[in-house]
């Protein structure tokens, strides 16, 4: 590691122990068919750029991807998804941020750590890959474990629960323990409900609404709702690019209600959000 990686992981393990101010984590797709940019960060030039401005506009994690988990995406091997985000990583290293890794497989994981990301950031909570808790406990890296209904494929298809905050719950609970049993200290796990993950609309704002029940477990949670399908469907914008407003009132209530880290597309715009209810917060 770096010396300004080694800087970057001991400032953001300090925030881990102690997440009284939300994090932006500004997301990075360098895939050519994400839902919401259209693959315009596919070539490793653009999403380096791209990167740079998230981070000049207040993000302090990126969170780099090579596989599409939109609804009914299919999946991308461990080489192409190597071949995609490592050039990425790797010209990001030394830059004033963390770097967080988007995949479900412990050998993407594995050399995106080694080419200079911090965060393992895993959809399936260490459910697709048998072997990705037993890396991040070995590596002593922080990751997220995230709840999904289904496959990205699958996971549209007529979602159901019975109490979706209460199965949710449950579900990272029981992936917090897996990964305690799989070596991995319960102070580098943090959480996502996995809004839009197998989830409707009404699941959704049900989540949204009970955040701090799930705040409860412990653990910091991760809130993702930035341009997605639920944004669209209260306010009628087709274009994920255009849901901005959208996006602004789902930030702003996450970060009310507990949330520790706000994954965004629109970084600059998201960080004022972030300031204002804050600054609301603090009285100051």
């Amino acid at each position: 590691m770096q010396a300004e990686e080694a800087v970057q992981a001991q400032e953001f393990d300090r925030w881990l122990g102690d997440p009284r101010e939300p994090l932006i984590m500004g997301v990075l797709n360098v895939t050519p068919d994400s839902f919401s940019d259209g693959g315009r960060y596919a070539r490793a030039d653009a999403a380096v750029a791209h990167a740079r401005e998230m981070m000049a506009a207040g993000a302090a994690i990126i969170d780099i991807g090579g596989e599409s988990t939109r609804p009914g995406s299919q999946r991308i091997d461990a080489a192409e998804q190597k071949r995609r985000i490592l050039p990425v990583i790797q010209a990001l290293r030394g830059a004033p941020c963390v770097i967080s890794v988007d995949t479900t497989l412990a050998e993407v994981a594995e050399a995106a750590l080694a080419a200079g990301a911090y965060i393992v950031n895993d959809i399936s909570a260490g459910r697709d890959d048998p072997a990705m808790l037993a890396l991040v406990a070995r590596l002593g890296v922080p990751v997220i474990l995230m709840h999904m209904q289904g496959t990205p494929q699958t996971m549209q298809q007529a979602p159901f629960y019975q109490d979706v905050v209460r199965e949710v719950g449950e579900f990272l609970r029981q992936r917090l323990a897996a990964a305690q049993a799989a070596g991995v200290a319960a102070e580098r796990v943090m959480l996502d409900p996995g809004i839009g993950f197998g989830k409707t609309l009404a699941h959704n704002l049900t989540l949204l609404r009970d955040l701090r029940t799930l705040a409860e477990i412990g653990r910091p949670l991760v809130l993702g709702t930035s341009r997605k399908s639920f944004i669209g469907q209260i306010t009628g914008e087709i274009d994920p690019a255009q849901r901005l407003m959208g996006t602004a009132a789902s930030v702003a209530w996450c970060v009310a209600h507990g949330a520790a880290i706000v994954r965004v597309h629109d970084v600059g715009p998201m960080a004022q959000v972030v300031r204002v209810i804050r600054a609301i917060q603090r009285g100051a």
